[in-house]
């Protein structure tokens, strides 16, 4: 499932909200039920929502279909960018055609919640997962989970020695051996760990070490495949990115290999997707109930078997084989940690490593 490149720069200029678009859990939450297809004993089959997805294409397809079979609701999806699809909430206000917000990241929800612009989501299907998983005020709940990982190609130097810390990848030894996707939405979230882990001072510096370090890439498919390759030794990526890379490479073209960074490093990071209804919502009932179903077993399972490779988050809902436990990794960021990334993207245009 190839994606596009996240242009955050350009998202900026269009609002200064959208400067803060950057950009998990474990299963400890309390199994959930099937969604649903009724509120409080009124039906709403034959009802429509609108849904605006930032999240991997093809498995939100699926997931819009399964849903629409179990509740008779149409799913009318849009896919697209999650700071290009906010910031058109942003712009639409009061007026969006939107019922729901599917993001990739907390950031993206986490501007729209600051602007008040979020209803409440049920208790019930907050209780459904972690509670560090979803918005502290409520107005969003997670729904799956990442992690980032260090992606070497096999055999070299940054396969036999990885780095043990993010923060090493700005030493003078990974100059011309390392690469970057800093444009890429799944990345501010880590600047924004070095900014809260070392302060402002300290993650200026690390930028500009990988800055001078580094070639970048626009986006993390294309930093896995120069991997892969040996253009680079090795890059900063989601985990999936490399999943679905062995995918299509097959085994045998698969030349490369994925390390963690030490639990508890800035790189370390276990981050959530999640999903919000719009408090200018016409369908409110159907919204809600969308919500809960991506909180259900039924839905987890879809993620979970998908090729999305994310980590489900609700209890008994197991993940895809060979996926490492998420808490050998990380526990997830919290997040106010994240908060709107607004700082994290600065920093990344003061060093010019976003045009």
């Amino acid at each position: 499932m190839p994606r596009t490149a996240r242009p955050l720069v350009a998202v900026a200029a269009l609002s200064v909200a959208c400067l803060a678009l950057s950009a998990c859990g474990t299963s400890a939450g309390k199994p959930a039920a099937d969604a649903s297809p009724s509120v409080s004993g009124q039906s709403l089959a034959g009802q429509s929502i609108t849904l605006y997805s930032g999240q991997h294409e093809e498995t939100t397809k699926a997931l819009a279909a399964d849903f629409e079979k179990r509740t008779g609701v149409k799913v009318q999806l849009r896919s697209g960018d999650e700071a290009e699809l906010a910031n058109q909430i942003l712009q639409e206000g009061g007026a969006s055609p939107a019922d729901v917000f599917y993001a990739e990241n907390p950031p993206a929800l986490t501007v729209l919640e600051n602007k008040g612009l979020l209803a409440q989501v049920q208790g019930d299907t907050l209780k459904s997962v972690p509670a560090e998983d979803s918005s502290p005020k409520g107005d969003w709940v997670g729904v799956s989970a990442r992690t980032a990982a260090f992606v070497a190609a096999t055999g070299t130097p940054a396969d036999t020695a990885p780095p043990a810390s993010v923060l090493d990848l700005a030493k003078p030894e990974w100059k011309g051996r390392l690469g970057i996707a800093p444009s890429e939405t799944d990345f501010a979230p880590i600047v924004t760990r070095v900014l809260k882990a070392g302060g402002a001072d300290a993650a200026k510096q690390w930028v500009a070490g990988l800055k001078a370090n580094a070639k970048v890439y626009s986006s993390n498919e294309d930093l896995a495949n120069a991997v892969n390759s040996g253009e680079v030794q090795g890059g900063v990526v989601d985990h999936y990115y490399w999943y679905r890379l062995r995918d299509e490479k097959t085994a045998a073209g698969t030349k490369s290999v994925l390390h963690y960074f030490t639990k508890g490093d800035a790189g370390a990071l276990v981050d959530v997707s999640g999903a919000a209804v719009l408090g200018s919502s016409k369908h409110q009932a159907a919204a809600q109930a969308f919500l809960a179903y991506l909180a259900s077993a039924p839905a987890q399972t879809v993620i979970a078997n998908s090729q999305s490779y994310e980590y489900p988050l609700v209890a008994g809902v197991k993940s895809k084989e060979n996926l490492p436990a998420l808490d050998s990794i990380g526990t997830v960021a919290p997040v106010a940690d994240l908060g709107d990334g607004k700082d994290a993207l600065q920093l990344l245009q003061d060093a010019g490593l976003l045009q």
